[in-house]
């Protein structure tokens, strides 16, 4: 049986896998965070089973998620200062179109500073589809180790209750 304290656990970890699909929340982050609370609760061996479970699914989420797309981006000659900026229009953008702005926000940046550093829209098309990929790998990066430590957290919730 679950417990109201395993519920709550759950239902954090939920809304830190919602924080990885709009990044308001520190998504994984909050995972994490979740699930040590959980341990820390429960303590004893399932604790420090799901304890070292979610830790090592955070520490390869967060060497993943920004190795595996740096490569893309490098090969494809996109910049660290074009992201950043492009984040930071999209940041903008989800406050001026709340949720969509974010997206639209970041690929447009993405696309005009490509296109002015490139000069021609097929280039530019290329190098912005590029990011948007990278992005999206570091969110299912993200989101396959939120899932492996939320499937720890509800085993090891059903096991001790």
């Amino acid at each position: 049986m679950i417990s109201p304290t395993d519920l709550v656990v759950i239902v954090a970890v939920l809304v830190g896998m919602v924080g990885i699909l709009v990044p308001v929340l520190p998504g994984l982050l909050l995972c994490w965070g979740a699930a040590v609370l959980w341990s820390l609760q429960t303590g004893g061996s399932a604790g420090w089973l799901v304890f070292g479970i979610a830790s090592v699914a955070y520490a390869v989420g967060l060497v993943l998620q920004y190795t595996l797309p740096s490569r893309r981006l490098k090969a494809a000659g996109v910049g660290t200062r074009t992201l950043v900026v492009a984040a930071l229009v999209g940041i903008v953008g989800f406050f001026v179109v709340p949720v969509v702005g974010l997206p639209l926000g970041f690929v447009a940046a993405i696309y005009l500073l490509e296109r002015a550093r490139l000069g021609r829209h097929g280039e530019a098309m290329t190098s912005t589809k590029v990011a948007v990929r990278s992005v999206a790998l570091s969110m299912g990066v993200e989101l396959a180790c939120a899932t492996v430590i939320l499937a720890t957290v509800v085993v090891a919730a059903l096991r001790v209750g």
